[in-house]
């Protein structure tokens, strides 16, 4: 026995018995062939921004359904800031993000990480302004209204951009009790 423990031969016959532990173990832990994104409900956000905020709020309808909402993030008193991720059918990002923050050009210029108008583009009759910031490969929709800037924005390519500004509806103003402040409701990142 005391051969075992000492040399090269103990040391081989040890890593030999921890191999085969771990490979017992590879073997028998399932691995999955698919892809799982985690999802996020937004629609307590999408309620709590119609009671929070003094503008009309702006909610995705009818996305396709192979888009994932990935993340939801309501912040302010005041001024209202709605954040709306989504994981498009390309697995790229795309986010919807509005605000009531003044000056508009301010939130739009931070949300689209650039000032710079490359062009427009008509999206359900409406005139939407296009910006591309070449190094982080993000491009921008951007609509500033009289009481709210609509941005559009990520990774995702121009057409599934477009995809997501035209899928926006306008919200009836809401006619109930404003719920508490929304400083700091999250459902994700």
């Amino acid at each position: 026995m005391e051969r075992f423990t000492q040399g090269f031969l103990g040391y081989a016959v040890a890593m030999a018995v921890c191999l085969l532990g771990v490979g017992a173990f590879l073997f028998v832990t399932p691995t999955g062939d698919s892809e799982h994104i985690p999802s996020v409900d937004y629609s307590i956000d999408a309620i709590n921004a119609r009671n929070a905020a003094p503008y009309q709020v702006w909610v995705p309808e009818a996305t396709p359904k192979d888009w994932v909402p990935t993340s939801s993030r309501l912040t302010g008193q005041g001024v209202v800031t709605w954040r709306l991720g989504f994981a498009t059918a390309a697995r790229s990002h795309a986010m919807l993000a509005q605000s009531n923050e003044q000056p508009a050009g301010e939130f739009v210029n931070r949300m689209a990480n650039t000032s710079t108008a490359v062009g427009t583009q008509q999206i359900g009759g409406v005139t939407w302004e296009r910006r591309y910031r070449e190094d982080k490969n993000q491009r921008t929709l951007v609509r500033i209204l009289p009481d709210v800037a609509l941005v559009v924005t990520g990774q995702a390519d121009w057409p599934e951009l477009a995809t997501l500004a035209a899928s926006l509806r306008q919200q009836p103003a809401s006619t109930a009790t404003p719920a508490p402040s929304p400083s700091a409701s999250a459902s994700g990142s």
